[in-house]
């Protein structure tokens, strides 16, 4: 049986930041960066809100030969819908963000 999605502050700090952009793909290595997660707490957690149904995921090719392929995250439908019944979480913080797919 999955967990039931919970709202620690490690989730809600991840909610805040995809919330900024809810439909938007992003990577895992931004999201650490965004959000002040180490490694070990944040792909866990992904992984766990994609179980439930609030995270979707794909592998997305490199944009240059020699790179190794990406695992690209968004929340879905439901996931947005949970973030945003969380309590304090209708006005995110202010974070950086780069989009998928953008350069520098």
């Amino acid at each position: 049986m999955a967990r039931k999605p919970n709202s620690s502050p490690q989730t809600r700090q991840l909610l805040i930041v995809m919330l900024q952009r809810p439909r938007a793909w992003q990577y895992g290595y931004e999201l650490c960066k965004d959000t002040g997660l180490s490694s070990g707490t944040l792909y866990p957690l992904l992984m766990r809100l994609s179980d439930q149904g609030l995270l979707e995921s794909r592998w997305q090719e490199p944009e240059r030969p020699g790179k190794p392929p990406r695992h690209a995250y968004r929340l879905t439908s439901e996931g947005r819908a949970f973030a945003r019944a969380i309590p304090g979480l209708e006005k995110p913080s202010i974070v950086r963000h780069k989009a998928v797919g953008a350069t520098a």
